[in-house]
């Protein structure tokens, strides 16, 4: 015998779902929620912008998620893109496309889509009860009973675990949520960092911690082997790299980190092939012949990477552009076009944007996400072992499969 409510263990993208879609259906749901505020990740997503989703075709949206990628056939054919941006709307928040197809709301505050999430539970008579922290999930022969809190206990036969990854840990992922299912029976990949800022070994990088680079090129090496390769832009730091482009390479990273250093290479000018940047270069160098190499890179560079470059080429700053050698040209060349950088490894866990790793999907129903082991247990969001790139595509898994997770407690108790 199936008993309510459906408890909702989480306050974050898939949680704010997973409830408002189990109270649209009609059924009773208390969201517990151990932060004051709801939201709080979502809120300084996209650097307080929040790329809710991204508008590509299901096809090569499934691609964006490396390795499991298939698990959300399910879920995005039941809730997508379109979807989303539909309910978004309806609750009042108007969204734009930028590049590369991500969906921002029309104002750039992330608080709009949390606050509209917000409103979706309202409809829904959604009870939400904040600083209430969940200590453990009741089981009995294979089965939910309840949640047990701070507070008391609930007695339920569905729960919904929403409690995100292991990074950012301010933000009150904590990582619980993993041993509520290892206690339920569940295997746990291990964790690693995901879409995380690179650690690398140069000193120099200090020097231009804050500048960001558009429209380059990073490579990834172990030894002869590319890792990967990205277009985009970059963001130096005091410890090393961050920005779209390098944050998607910080997959490979996290996987290879064991076996040493790698090698980032960045290309400056990737829409110039070594020819015709030599050409570029000489036209430059007769327009400042009489100036001294370090003033006469400024149409080609950002003003705080010349020095760098210059340092790195062993060519004297206040050699005249006129006496640069051919063999000088073509060290600057190979600068411009694979600029190098050591990493080390990636930024701690709790500093990555988004979790590696988490509940097996082979445990996971994927047209209900709930549990192949326990009945009445369900998992959204970033607690499963599944994680994209930069570009709406990890909200859109969250959003997806609490969708999917609400609608399907919701069935269970009837509704």
């Amino acid at each position: 015998m199936t008993t309510g409510p459906v408890i909702v263990i989480g306050g974050g993208a898939a949680g704010l779902m997973a409830a408002g879609r189990a109270g649209e259906k009609g059924a009773r749901v208390i969201l517990l929620e151990k932060n004051r505020v709801l939201g709080r990740k979502v809120r300084i997503s996209g650097k307080g912008r929040c790329n809710v989703t991204n508008a590509g075709e299901l096809r090569a949206f499934i691609e964006n998620y490396p390795g499991n990628g298939e698990f959300l056939y399910s879920a995005f054919h039941k809730f997508f893109n379109d979807d989303l941006r539909q309910l978004l709307e309806s609750l009042g928040v108007s969204l734009k496309v930028e590049r590369g197809g991500r969906v921002f709301p029309q104002s750039d505050q992330a608080a709009d889509i949390v606050n509209a999430l917000e409103r979706y539970l309202q409809q829904g008579a959604v009870e939400v009860r904040r600083e209430e922290t969940v200590r453990k999930i009741l089981l009995e022969k294979d089965c939910v009973t309840g949640v047990k809190t701070d507070s008391g206990t609930v007695n339920t036969s569905c729960v919904i675990v929403a409690t995100g990854g292991k990074s950012y840990t301010a933000t009150g992922s904590t990582g619980d949520g993993y041993r509520w299912a290892h206690e339920a029976g569940h295997t746990i990949s291990p964790l690693r960092p995901a879409l995380a800022p690179l650690n690398t070994r140069e000193e120099w990088v200090k020097e231009l911690q804050g500048l960001s680079l558009k429209n380059v090129e990073a490579v990834l090496r172990a030894g002869d082997k590319v890792l990967g390769r990205e277009f985009g832009e970059m963001l130096f730091t005091h410890f090393g790299v961050s920005g779209p482009i390098i944050l998607t390479l910080s997959r490979w990273v996290a996987r290879a980190e064991a076996h040493g250093d790698l090698l980032l290479q960045i290309n400056l000018k990737p829409s110039l092939d070594v020819e015709k940047l030599d050409n570029r270069l000489q036209r430059d160098f007769q327009i400042y012949q009489r100036k001294q190499i370090k003033n006469a890179l400024d149409d080609l560079l950002p003003k705080r990477l010349i020095p760098i470059i210059i340092k790195l080429s062993g060519i004297a700053p206040e050699k005249f552009v006129h006496q640069i050698t051919r063999k000088e040209r073509a060290v600057l060349i190979e600068l411009l076009t694979a600029l190098p950088l050591f990493v080390s490894g990636c930024r701690p866990l709790d500093e990555a944007i988004v979790t590696a790793g988490g509940v097996s999907l082979k445990e996971v129903n994927p047209k209900t996400m709930e549990s192949k082991l326990v009945q009445g247990l369900y998992f959204a969001g970033e607690i499963l072992d599944i994680d994209g790139y930069t570009g709406g595509y990890n909200l859109q898994a969250a959003f997806s499969t609490g969708y999917v997770a609400g609608d399907a407690a919701a069935n269970r108790l009837g509704y």
